[in-house]
């Protein structure tokens, strides 16, 4: 998949704006981003549901939105909220979706079959969907998405109503599914889950702020990341939300962990600076270096972009 300066307004609203993506194929690519920052709606165009203000999208080969109806057979999109039938059992809801993505008649009892034993649904299959659990809901959704042997598979916030365990093993069926040739686009706001992806894109507000493997952008991390333990957590976390070096501060049990600009100045440097704020609002403290993680990304380039944006 090949996208160049994807746009898309509503009104004077630019949601998203000029974005450039390349996604490898057999790879779990995740969009990460808070709410309205314009995931759903850039999935919505690369799936030809959607029509782009300006840009070029290329998937599959094809070109979209021109050919969104040959794309359509080739992929699977599988959506935040459950959108199958309550009313209809586990094998009703999969022979429904086998009849609606065109799979032969002669090949749809096997199809489920099989769908029905990789998803644990073999003692559930008479269940109705609207009395199962929001995982389960969550793996018959993933089932029904790739009951044609989609080439791509798009999903939109999947697991943001389940439960962590159901969280690990929904993202154990989306691996399975990379490793027998899907490619699969995740858009998501969990920091744990874009740290499964293979590689992600950061939008923030429509932007494209950062983009690679986890490892890549946080070896990239613009800024240094401590661990301050401080007597009084709360107190030193004031002291420090507002300071003009500091990008963010978050509290960890009875710890704080905080991101620095970069800046020019090293991590000695920037450590030091925090001592002596802190000393001057009466804490006494330990600081750390620590290695980054996504959440510190995350805060680094939106928090970057959003001051370019203010100084433009």
């Amino acid at each position: 998949m090949r996208v160049h300066g994807l746009t898309k307004r509503f009104g004077s609203l630019v949601a998203v704006d000029h974005v450039d993506l390349t996604v490898p194929g057999q790879h779990v690519y995740g969009f990460l981003g808070p709410n309205g920052s314009g995931k759903s709606t850039t999935i919505r165009m690369l799936c030809g549901l959607l029509t782009p203000s300006e840009g070029e999208i290329d998937v599959l080969g094809l070109r979209i939105p021109a050919q969104a109806e040959a794309l359509r057979s080739r992929i699977g999109y599988m959506t935040q909220k459950f959108s199958l039938f309550d009313d209809l059992t586990v094998r009703e809801n999969l022979e429904f979706m086998a009849a609606i993505q065109g799979v032969p008649k002669t090949r749809t009892a096997r199809r489920v079959d099989e769908l029905i034993e990789q998803y644990h649904f073999s003692d559930r299959q008479k269940q109705l969907a609207g009395t199962m659990s929001g995982g389960q809901k969550q793996r018959l959704a993933l089932a029904c998405a790739v009951i044609h042997g989609p080439e791509l598979l798009f999903l939109d916030e999947p697991t943001s109503a389940v439960d962590p365990e159901s969280r690990r093993d929904f993202w154990e069926k989306l691996f399975e599914l990379a490793d027998a040739g899907t490619t699969l686009l995740v858009s998501t706001h969990l920091m744990d889950e874009a740290e499964r992806c293979h590689r992600l894109a950061i939008l923030d507000q429509g932007v494209l702020v950062a983009d690679g493997t986890p490892s890549e952008l946080t070896a990239k991390l613009y800024g240094h990341t401590f661990i301050v333990e401080a007597d009084d957590p709360r107190r030193a976390q004031r002291a420090l939300v507002d300071a003009p070096e500091v990008l963010g501060v978050a509290q960890v049990g009875n710890t704080l962990r905080v991101l620095t600009h970069a800046g020019g100045v090293d991590t000695g440097g920037a450590g030091q600076y925090l001592r002596d704020l802190l000393g001057r609002a009466g804490q006494v403290v330990k600081v750390h270096a620590a290695q980054p993680n996504l959440e510190d990304v995350f805060v680094a380039v939106t928090r970057k972009s959003r001051q370019e944006e203010r100084m433009a």
